[in-house]
């Protein structure tokens, strides 16, 4: 971590509190005056540091910046995978095109790349997805999870019950989430999760997980084709959101549920999921490429797949596909 991450490290525990030039110097073992120039330079990325005699050094306001110093001190101590590792770019083509070829670099897991902008973001089966500078988060994770390549859907119930949770905590929204891998406010899309694979029939290698949040869009911000059905936090809430503090308090939510399905407890996560899912319980038609399969869509099995009872009573198992109709 480097100093400037300690010293929000610092600045964020103290709160309205303050901490001494002092104990930063000793905190961090430099000199007080190098302190004083590493607390310039936070300033000048638009942090409002306040320095007094009294209270010492206070965070008074942060930046609507994503900036991968201050997401770490906000996240340490708080996840043990996902988020040790973050890097933010302005603009990018996509987050997950970025995260796929740390991947193949060897990048150990839990790197997080982020996007102010995507030129060329997507959602499933090549749609674009529309990733505005500075009004929303878009992420991927590199993951290495030891599950087995049927078990993947694993991966997006759980990072779809991680963030209903830390939204509606957040925000206080009816979020809600729609099978396979969307979260919705009040009918609107406001979140998309792509998951993307590095496979073979046994083994599974890694998996980027894409995620795009509509934060901060404006109506204006959306095309007209969207308008009706995508929406964003800040049109449903009333008021722009904090993203960097929204962003570290996602990355947690996920951490908590990656950590719990690695460790064989699939069933509480996706028993959350179904309790936030507007799917289950409801008739049905999936379009399964050039298939269309209706009926009542039941549960998840053990692995994350959709039970889906067809009217003829069969019971058939979906791992992928869109939702055309509900009832």
């Amino acid at each position: 971590m480097t100093i400037d991450a300690r010293i929000l490290r610092a600045l964020h525990a103290a709160g309205s509190t303050g901490v001494s030039g002092a104990e930063l110097a000793i905190q961090l073992g430099v000199s007080r005056a190098a302190v004083w120039a590493h607390v310039q330079e936070l300033r000048a990325l638009g942090f409002e540091i306040e320095a007094s005699p009294h209270h010492g050094y206070r965070l008074l306001r942060t930046p609507d910046r994503l900036i991968a110093d201050d997401l770490l001190a906000r996240l340490e101590g708080r996840v043990r995978c996902i988020g040790r590792d973050i890097r933010v770019f302005a603009r990018t083509t996509s987050t997950n095109d970025v995260v796929e070829k740390l991947a193949l670099d060897g990048a150990r897991e839990g790197v997080v790349v982020f996007a102010e902008e995507q030129t060329q973001g997507r959602g499933r089966l090549g749609r674009a997805w529309i990733s505005p500078a500075g009004k929303g988060l878009w992420f991927s994770i590199l993951l290495r999870p030891s599950l087995r390549t049927h078990e993947a859907t694993q991966i997006t119930v759980a990072a779809a019950a991680a963030m209903c949770r830390a939204l509606r905590q957040c925000t206080g929204l009816p979020i809600e989430i729609k099978w396979p891998n969307d979260l919705l406010c009040r009918g609107r899309k406001v979140v998309g999760i792509l998951t993307e694979m590095n496979a073979d029939p046994d083994t599974l290698h890694h998996v980027v997980l894409g995620v795009g949040v509509d934060v901060n869009l404006e109506r204006r911000d959306f095309p007209n084709e969207l308008r009706a059905v995508a929406t964003s936090l800040r049109l449903e809430t009333g008021r722009p959101l904090d993203r960097p503090a929204l962003a570290a308090a996602l990355l947690v939510a996920l951490d908590e549920d990656y950590r719990r399905i690695c460790q064989g407890r699939f069933r509480e996560v996706a028993d959350e999921w179904a309790r936030h899912c507007s799917t289950l319980g409801r008739q049905v038609v999936l379009l399964l490429g050039r298939r269309r399969l209706g009926g009542r869509a039941e549960a998840l099995d053990d692995t994350g797949a959709l039970l889906v009872r067809t009217e003829h009573g069969l019971l058939e198992r979906v791992i992928g596909g869109d939702v055309v109709t509900q009832d």
